[in-house]
């Protein structure tokens, strides 16, 4: 099958001439078409390289039934909704977001999202900047108060550089014999720049979020031991003990600060714990029983429900992104003088 062959544009139809976009499970490999039970759903997880090693984090998702877990990242989740209507819960409410509005969820706050009830299911694309790469436009890490952004012009601008470079990438994958283009790197590098400042300026606002409640603490806490026992994990009732709390006062804070449940917040934990190990070169079987899934099954089932896309592609693409990123340092050093003349 061409690289070509068994891909989708955004509403899972067959496009009418040449994509770069390639199928879900199918990140910067020999096309394989893999449809989640049937559907339509795809998801495409890529990493970008960005300058001085850097990278960003880009998903490409179409979905009819798939409902993420509640979880959270570490990273700012910027997305565009681009076709059909879809809900996230976020801090305590619930967001509808039609096609053209712009998210954006901050690091570290769950959240949750799903097709919205008219049945026609929806296709979004998300970059993930860290902080840091955020703080780089805006000089400082923005406070976002509403999550939802109508603004038109600056959603086509994301969307533009989201699809350019998620192209870029697939554009220069393993087999296609095109290297990394450094000049690419650096527009794609300045644009998005610009683009987090513009973002920040137009719809971050003043302040923080509040400082932490004795709920909040309590939930901490608890999320501070699950974290040091991810393997053999405290029961309910032993976490409540050793916080002078019963099981429901402690849930009851955990679900108010966290928005999800110690189990659900143990999973995701332990799916940020296999993407490093995935990211090393492991394989998914045996990075399973080393975060504490029972097995592979079982970590591919949460890493979807967080991530959208399973372990193996995950793996594969952000393989891919560290080969790109390691042949454009190549570049750069390959065009310095040897001796300063």
């Amino acid at each position: 099958m061409s690289s070509t062959e068994g891909a989708r544009d955004d509403r899972g139809r067959a496009p009418h001439g040449p994509t770069t976009e390639g199928a879900a499970e199918n990140i910067h490999g020999p096309t394989t078409e893999r449809a989640a039970e049937g559907t339509a759903e795809r998801a495409t997880w890529t990493r970008a390289a960005l300058g001085e090693g850097g990278a960003l984090d880009l998903l490409t998702a179409r979905f009819d039934r798939h409902r993420y877990a509640p979880h959270a990242h570490e990273e700012f989740s910027i997305g565009v909704c681009v076709t059909g209507t879809e809900i996230i819960d976020y801090r305590g409410g619930s967001l509808e977001l039609g096609p053209g509005a712009v998210v954006v969820l901050a690091p570290g706050e769950p959240h949750t999202g799903r097709p919205g009830s008219d049945g026609d299911g929806y296709a979004y694309r998300a970059m993930y900047p860290s902080p840091h790469l955020f703080a780089d436009g805006a000089r400082t890490v923005p406070h976002f108060r509403d999550a939802v952004v109508d603004d038109p012009q600056l959603s086509a601008a994301l969307r533009a550089a989201h699809t350019r470079l998620s192209a870029d990438v697939d554009a220069a994958r393993p087999g296609t014999g095109r290297a990394v283009d450094p000049w690419a790197t650096l527009a794609a590098e300045s644009r998005l720049t610009e683009l987090f400042a513009v973002l920040a300026r137009r719809h971050a606002t003043a302040g923080v979020r509040e400082s932490a409640t004795a709920g909040a603490a309590v939930a901490l806490a608890v999320r501070d031991r699950l974290a040091d026992d991810v393997l053999a994990p405290p029961t309910l009732t032993e976490l409540a003990t050793d916080l002078g709390l019963s099981r429901y006062q402690l849930l009851r804070a955990f679900r108010t600060a966290m928005g999800m449940p110690p189990y659900a917040w143990l999973a995701q934990y332990r799916v940020t714990r296999a993407r490093g190990l995935l990211e090393s070169g492991l394989r998914p079987a045996a990075v399973a029983g080393l975060v504490g899934f029972a097995d592979q099954a079982h970590l591919t089932r949460w890493f979807r429900r967080v991530l959208g896309v399973t372990p193996a592609a995950y793996r594969d693409s952000v393989r891919a992104g560290a080969a790109r990123i390691s042949s454009a340092r190549g570049c750069r050093a390959s065009r310095t003088p040897a001796g300063g003349g």
